[in-house]
């Protein structure tokens, strides 16, 4: 299947059978694309709304954009909402996508109707976890990245999300698919300092918009405090903890994760 892609992305599009509620903008992680968004696509889409999900630059389908810095994927996030004329979305997060996407709300406030966070941060006391690590030191990022192959990298996967199936795996390793790519994933990486979300102090809260904090209850790598510690922060947060899965939690539940934010949209 060739995507459609608008501001230089690849892009996933659910629509409802009439006029939509209103849309919902999904931003994948790492090392992932806008597939893991899949059953959400669809939920959204029967929930009445228009759903999209992006390839951000150098994963899935979309072309690498070198450097992809932080704030360089931010910018990209804008282009393709003014593309596609979203005027005002419901925003939806994992992972890097967070550290992405919830910097983009803050900074276009108005075009923000909601917030859906998965298994991400957004504190500027973070700490990396190990991999994370690894992929901001020079010359052990490299090895790691350039060090992976297709089983080795179905592998990783697997072992932190048992229930991920072939095609999601085959998606992701798309990131994976030449040099340019792989390095993409370290540019991110080494441009995101912590310290630079302490200008967003309280800029969540903020928005004043709904939101759900849904989070895998096992994840190793985003733990539940940090969850607990977003629904602190957003006056009337919404806790959906999925049991039994882990970082990659929509790609643990897919049918679960669906059903919750499509239940969170028909609320709105």
């Amino acid at each position: 299947m060739t995507l459609p892609t608008a501001a230089g992305l690849a892009y996933r599009e659910a629509l409802p059978d009439g006029e939509p509620a209103g849309t919902l903008l999904c931003v994948h992680g790492f090392p992932e694309s806008g597939h893991m968004w899949s059953a959400v696509l669809e939920a959204a889409a029967a929930a009445g709304w228009r759903a999209l999900a992006p390839d951000l630059p150098g994963s899935g389908d979309s072309p690498p954009d070198r450097p992809l810095t932080w704030e360089r994927a931010i910018e990209g996030l804008e282009r393709f909402r003014l593309a596609l004329g979203v005027e005002r979305a419901v925003l939806a997060v994992h992972d890097w996508g967070g550290l992405i996407g919830l910097r983009w709300a803050c900074d276009h406030a108005g075009a923000v109707a909601g917030l859906v966070i998965s298994d991400t941060g957004f504190f500027p006391d973070g700490r990396w976890h190990g991999l994370a690590q690894a992929l901001r030191t020079e010359g052990q990022g490299e090895q790691v990245v350039d060090g992976l192959d297709a089983d080795g990298f179905a592998a990783m996967l697997r072992t932190a999300s048992p229930g991920m199936d072939d095609a999601a795996i085959a998606e992701y390793w798309k990131g994976f698919g030449d040099g340019e790519r792989r390095r993409s994933h370290l540019d991110l990486y080494r441009s995101g300092d912590f310290a630079k979300l302490a200008p967003y102090a309280g800029a969540l809260a903020r928005l004043g918009v709904p939101a759900l904090v849904l989070w895998g209850a096992d994840d190793p790598f985003a733990p539940l405090a940090g969850a607990r510690r977003l629904v602190a922060e957003l006056p009337g947060a919404e806790l959906v903890v999925v049991p039994g899965t882990g970082h990659f939690v929509y790609d643990d539940a897919p049918e679960a994760t669906g059903q919750a934010v499509a239940a969170f949209l028909s609320r709105l």
